[in-house]
């Protein structure tokens, strides 16, 4: 190795370092990046010339070059913002975002799928004019649309899941939804604790087990006065319910402890659920040509039937009934003989049938203005008919009261009416209806679920966030603009959402920050300066030893 060769691994080193420089200068300038990943630079010497020495062959470097450049993956900080849409992730992945599909002529959205997908872990997003959720470059997140009817379904029935149902694939997460129209209610939810040292109030000479039912007199309510004395009843719960308009409606439901002298150790309670009498809209196509309900003495009463509790004060069983669809008024009032067993809904619970919107007449309970909202007390059926038989409950001959569910596939719910001996109390009332709203907020949870919060008070579920990893990050490409593309290196990024997987989780209101050292790339600056002085050293160096050379003819 001579002295040239000498002179060629000091302009190595210079260029390496002079490299390395260039690195430490972009992790510097990206300090205060969302985001941003240092690099680190790894040396590799130069292959070696064979020598020969007094001991045999010798290798000697002819200098250095750049071996590898590594991203820092590690996570960066998170700092807080003001802003419900600046998201950072936890741990592992990537969100996904794509150029804004194009549109056609009738501004019908074109296939995105041959749209380059990229990656970016810098969540600092806005809605743009068009309802777009964008990254700073104006690229789309994307995301899947949640499935509300499931969401709804789900609610109605008690079921719970680990995770908001989703549908579809994948797409551009576009907020449409800036205003919810009314929606009626078809659920309803009363958990309440009946006090079981209560005593019977509503009394009859007919039927025990519906002496409120018969008591009820929604003529008189209408003319002024009470539909049921306050005295006919142990207690009663209130719910504001809505219609399709979005009209709120207070719908009453009393309960009345059932005197019973061979019970079993069981103990019954009445219920009945009403509405404003004079806002009872059903009409009952009978033999008459029609009868409008709120011209009966039967005028908002919905539904009437029985709780049946155990000894230990538990809800075991239930009935439930509602007029029939060809009940025939008799002077002025529709008799016991004119209901029927309640149907159950899918999810299990009695349905009864209400009309808000026909309140003058000529509707009848099956048109379109009328709505069926189950009443959920704590317990359902999967299948059939709520009711059964007469006599079912096997307390007597005379008494009609039906068993209700049939009790192999009867479910008890985790909040259940309770019969104890406390004071009797609403413990928890819910229903699904709501007003039209216009949307007022948005946020996003740690599993990337993005909920629109609107001015009824209604919040929901609208989309979920799609995630995506890489078996090799480091072989991502950086595009700018805190961008990744995948390569042949990193591989295709598997997609899922948050908390899934190797998916770490999504925190709102939060950005991800550099993770440069700013302490440890000085101290690289140092070194790397150095490192360059040195090598210039070489060259110098070298240049003074042929200068040397050269004078020797003289």
């Amino acid at each position: 190795m001579g002295l040239s060769s000498s002179m060629w691994a000091g302009v190595t080193g210079l260029l390496a370092h002079g490299q390395r420089m260039g690195l430490i200068s972009n992790n510097l300038a990206n300090v205060n990046t969302t985001a941003f990943k240092a690099s680190n630079m790894y040396f590799a010497d130069l292959v070696s010339v064979n020598i020969g020495t007094d001991a045999g062959i010798a290798q000697i470097g002819t200098g250095v070059g750049v071996g590898a450049v590594y991203s820092d993956l590690s996570q960066g900080g998170l700092e807080t913002t003001t802003d419900a849409l600046d998201l950072a992730i936890s741990d592992n992945g990537y969100f996904i975002v794509k150029e804004k599909t194009s549109t056609n002529a009738n501004g019908t959205a074109l296939s995105s799928g041959n749209l380059t997908s990229y990656y970016t872990r810098a969540g600092n997003f806005r809605f743009d004019s068009d309802g777009y959720l964008v990254d700073e470059n104006g690229y789309v997140v994307q995301g899947w649309e949640v499935d509300t009817d499931k969401v709804r379904s789900n609610e109605a029935s008690g079921v719970t899941t680990s995770s908001v149902p989703i549908k579809g694939s994948i797409k551009d997460i576009k907020l449409d939804q800036f205003q919810i129209p009314a929606q009626a209610t078809e659920n309803m939810t009363v958990i309440t604790q009946l006090d079981s040292s209560d005593t019977d109030h509503a009394t009859s000479d007919t039927d025990p087990f519906f002496a409120m039912a018969e008591l009820w007199d929604g003529q008189a309510a209408i003319s002024g006065g009470n539909a049921l004395a306050d005295t006919a009843y142990a207690y009663q719960t209130t719910m504001t319910v809505y219609d399709q308009n979005g009209t709120s409606h207070v719908l009453t439901i009393y309960y009345d402890k059932v005197a019973v002298s061979n019970s079993g150790g069981k103990e019954y309670w009445e219920y009945i659920v009403t509405c404003d009498p004079s806002e009872d809209g059903r009409t009952l196509p009978d033999s008459g040509g029609g009868t409008a309900v709120n011209t009966t003495s039967t005028a908002g009463l919905l539904m009437t039937g029985t709780l049946t509790f155990d000894s230990s004060g538990n809800l075991i069983n239930m009935s439930g009934y509602t007029l029939k669809s060809d009940a025939v008024a008799s002077n002025g009032a529709y008799n016991l003989d004119q209901w029927t067993a309640a149907e159950v809904n899918g999810s299990g619970y009695p349905e009864f049938t209400a009309n808000f919107r026909s309140v003058s007449g000529g509707s009848a309970t099956d048109s379109a203005n009328a709505i069926n909202i189950a009443l959920n007390v704590g317990i359902r059926d999967t299948h059939g008919f709520v009711g059964g038989a007469s006599n079912a409950a096997g307390v007597g001959d005379s008494v009609s009261n039906l068993t209700g569910f049939t009790a192999s596939t009867l479910k008890t719910n985790s909040n259940v009416t309770t019969n104890y001996s406390t004071s009797s109390s609403t413990v928890f009332n819910s229903q699904d209806g709501y007003a039209s709203g216009t949307l007022t907020g948005v946020s996003v949870d740690s599993d990337g679920i993005l909920s629109g919060t609107f001015s009824n008070g209604q919040v929901l579920e609208l989309w979920c966030v799609a995630m995506a990893n890489f078996t090799n990050a480091n072989g991502l490409d950086s595009v700018g603009g805190n961008l990744y593309a995948a390569t042949v290196a990193s591989g295709q990024g598997v997609t899922g959402r948050a908390n899934t997987g190797s998916l770490g989780s999504i925190s709102g209101y939060s950005l991800e920050t550099s993770n440069v050292d700013m302490a440890a790339e000085m101290v690289d600056m140092i070194l790397t300066q150095r490192g360059f002085q040195a090598n210039s050293k070489i060259i110098t160096t070298v240049d003074t030893m042929l200068a040397e050379v050269i004078q020797l003819k003289r």
